[in-house]
């Protein structure tokens, strides 16, 4: 597939998926969410590719919002189908059974902020701004943003970002649990990739059904969760990366995970 408007680097691992539209603040327009859909169902497919990392070409955005141009020509029927095919394509980087990691290295504003939500974990440069804005277009976020930030942040934090449109700095961020470290930015990379690093360690068996876990759970009752827990756990303990696991960790010697 023909990358226009995305970089993908694979080594070791990691695949490193780029943003890549700077004049435009690697702003996701149609074209770009096409291509990210069809990359997704390649990196999925790869079984070398056990860690995904996500940032924006240039040093002012990762993703500074949806093309604001195009979604001014769109009638509300297609503006559902555009916000429709855009939460699909998240939903698919969410649940694809591989981590992400979102490197955000400048502005997240509307969708870009969306796609770092929809990322498994999220590292910020102390330089990173992020918000959804959408309310001072007289529109609301529509690729899952209403929705992913309440659970990750809460009622109240979601409710103030949505509502407001501000943005809030990579310190505010961290402080509120939307993302998970924040960094300087020289060093922002560095550390996406020794985190990735260190996922791509482990099981890939396990990773995946410990996200899967936390992911699923937390739309469940609590009772509800901890029995589906309970099952994930035998299924865990059912692989051969489970038992190699502990049989490494009694043999005092560095596991060799195989994914299954």
């Amino acid at each position: 597939m023909e990358l226009r408007n995305l970089r993908c680097e694979t080594d070791d691992g990691i695949a490193v998926v780029t943003l890549d539209r700077p004049k435009a603040l690697n702003a996701l327009d149609t074209e770009t969410l096409r291509e990210l859909d069809g990359l997704l169902d390649q990196l999925a497919a790869d079984d070398t590719v056990r860690v995904l990392i996500l940032t924006g070409a240039g040093e002012k955005a990762f993703v500074a919002g949806a093309d604001i141009k195009e979604l001014s020509e769109l009638s509300p029927l297609r503006a559902r189908a555009h916000a429709a095919f855009g939460q699909a394509v998240f939903s698919k980087l969410e649940s694809l059974g591989k981590p992400s990691i979102a490197a955000v290295n400048g502005f997240a504003l509307g969708g870009g902020l969306e796609l770092a939500m929809a990322c498994t974990l999220r590292l910020a440069s102390e330089k990173a701004k992020l918000g959804l804005p959408e309310m001072t277009l007289g529109l609301i976020p529509g690729f899952g943003g209403t929705q992913r930030l309440s659970r990750l942040v809460g009622q109240g934090h979601a409710r103030f970002l949505v509502l407001t449109g501000g943005m809030i700095d990579a310190e505010h961020a961290g402080r509120i649990g939307l993302v998970n470290d924040v960094v300087a930015p020289e060093a922002l990379m560095d550390r996406a990739r020794e985190l990735a690093t260190q996922l791509a360690g482990f099981s890939a068996a396990t990773l995946r059904l410990a996200e899967q876990t936390v992911r699923q759970g937390a739309e469940m009752a609590f009772d509800e969760a901890l029995a589906y827990e309970a099952a994930q756990f035998g299924v865990a303990a059912s692989t051969g990366d489970a038992k190699e696991g502990m049989a490494a960790f009694v043999e005092k010697r560095k596991p060799e995970f195989r994914g299954h």
